[in-house]
């Protein structure tokens, strides 16, 4: 190189043009209406598997609008959430077919509207967008996390809301940039509105959420927006109780199924979730040695570990085998930690690189999401697949994707409550209260009949019921009329677990009316 030539510095990667004019706050705010516009313009529900889950919550906003308060007229260890937003879907839309993609429309709405404020404050662009992306996505998409693209359903939805809110809460773990205004009662409402959708959708995240905002009051900046979320959290719950009324019904709902399910894992457990998520974790281990080596903090040590710990924890909880998904938002944090740090110039020089590493962790999920959900989208335009049977779930469609015998075990299935169907129509006189020894009844939302008091939408054996740990039949059959039996059960051990438990409560009081091809139909005894 010649003397006195110029040498220009590597510039910094520009913004697109739009961004600068509506800033980061805008940039998530319209990225959430966009979301929730492709849920709810099209009005229907697509899914490809897991089609008894679906009925679960189609079922709660049925029981919800029928008059119904969980906990209280029938038995749920999930929060109350999980079935007030279909029924504020199945409101707002009219139609079943619409409760679940409207209902999670609005809550990417208020999602996106919170981390406005949280990532926004926090984050520059480059880090904080992508970020935003990565959790509105999350909850944003009908399918489970860590399964294929295509594979759609709002089955588990309330992980999915649960991830989304955990990765929004670790990033109050950065302090507010430091051009903005302090502003600790808006973060500890921004903490404890997240806090609360985690506690009354699934009680798993709200632990975890109250403890690391607990954690959060041993840093001393950060500390008095810490207390008052902790402290609006208690009023909230004590406030919510009294309205609610169901709170000691819901905590030993929860008992019952934690008797059934609710054990530590073992170590053998543990270690293959290690294994099916290595890349990621070997990924984020990158992010938690440059944070603990640059700039060592216990502070920051219990952080790394607690992000990890409960991503471990939470998925193997979950029905859910891959995607930790608190990694990815977590690394986030540090990128943004280290970027911030005043450094030497060489450690500087390795902090500036690390975000290079980031779309390895946001990349992958964030892609499969956005492909997934706008699939949802163009099929339930196109009004493509097998209609579900009964005439409440106009609408809803069930569509072949990679696996040809999943979609023909869900036909399978599908034929067989057509068959339920016309059988109860048969029966002659009105039929109301029906109950089914399977994972799920379909027939109460689907056919607009009045659904039972003092049962639940879902049984599980092994999860929430079992030989030992179950309901009694006093409760969930006080007020039903009809018994339906399946043949071909969606779950078989659920099915055969009930028929067992239940077996001399029902010869005493039922007796068998009609059997089809696919069910036994026993009617209340005068």
């Amino acid at each position: 190189m010649t003397a006195g030539a110029d040498v220009r510095q590597p510039s910094a990667p520009r913004l697109p043009a739009w961004l600068p004019a509506i800033g980061l706050r805008g940039a998530i705010l319209w990225l959430g209406l966009l979301l929730a516009a492709l849920l709810a313009i099209p009005g229907r529900t697509v899914t490809t598997k897991y089609v008894n889950d679906l009925f679960i919550f189609l079922d709660g906003a049925h029981r919800i609008w029928s008059g119904q308060v969980p906990n209280i007229d029938f038995h749920t260890s999930l929060g109350p959430l999980a079935f007030y937003i279909p029924a504020a879907g199945y409101g707002l839309s009219g139609a079943m077919s619409a409760a679940m993609p409207v209902g999670m429309a609005l809550v990417v709405l208020v999602l996106a509207l919170i981390a406005s404020e949280v990532i926004a404050s926090r984050m520059r662009v480059l880090i904080g967008l992508p970020l935003a992306v990565f959790l509105l996505l999350i909850a944003a998409v009908p399918a489970n996390p860590g399964e294929w693209i295509g594979e759609l359903t709002f089955a588990m939805f309330y992980n999915r809301i649960g991830w989304a809110c955990l990765g929004l809460l670790l990033v109050m773990y950065l302090p507010r940039q430091p051009h903005q205004p302090r502003r600790d009662v808006l973060d500890a409402l921004c903490a404890a509105c997240l806090s609360l959708l985690m506690l009354y959708t699934k009680i798993t995240y709200g632990l975890m959420a109250v403890a690391f905002i607990s954690f959060m009051l041993l840093d001393r900046r950060q500390r008095a927006w810490a207390a008052i979320a902790l402290g609006t959290i208690v009023v909230s719950v004590a406030v919510i109780g009294l309205v609610w009324q169901g709170s000691l019904n819901h905590i030993a709902d929860l008992r019952l199924a934690s008797s059934v399910s609710g054990e530590l894992p073992g170590l053998r457990v543990m270690v293959d979730i290690v294994l099916k998520n290595l890349a990621d974790i070997a990924v984020y281990a990158i992010f938690a040695m440059a944070l603990l080596l640059f700039r060592w903090r216990l502070r920051d040590l219990l952080f790394v570990g607690f992000c990890a710990a409960s991503g471990l924890l939470i998925i193997e909880q979950n029905f859910q085998v891959v995607g930790i998904l608190t990694l990815g938002a977590s690394a986030a944090v540090v990128a943004e930690l280290l970027l911030r740090a005043e450094l030497p110039p060489r450690r500087r020089t390795w902090a500036k690189g690390l975000p290079l590493l980031l779309p390895m962790l946001l990349v992958p999920a964030t892609a499969s999401h956005a492909v997934s959900l706008a699939m949802h989208a163009v099929y339930a335009v196109s009004g493509k697949g097998e209609q579900l049977a009964l005439p409440g779930f106009e609408g809803i469609r069930l569509v072949p994707m990679w696996s040809q015998g999943q979609y023909d075990f869900f036909r399978r299935y599908n034929t067989s409550i057509a068959d339920g169907s016309a059988a109860l129509a048969n029966l002659g006189g009105p039929v109301e209260r029906v109950a089914v020894l399977d994972f799920v009844n379909p027939f109460s939302a689907g056919m607009a009949l009045l659904p039972p008091v003092g049962d639940s939408p879902w049984y599980h054996w092994g999860r929430t019921l079992d030989r030992e740990h179950y309901p009694p039949p006093e409760e969930i059959f006080a007020d039903v009329a009809v018994i339906l039996d399946p043949k071909s059960p969606i779950e078989v051990w659920t099915a055969n677990g009930m028929r067992e438990i239940y077996a001399d409560y029902m010869a005493s009081r039922y007796r068998l009316v009609a059997e089809t091809s696919d069910w036994r139909i026993y009617r209340r005894t005068p």
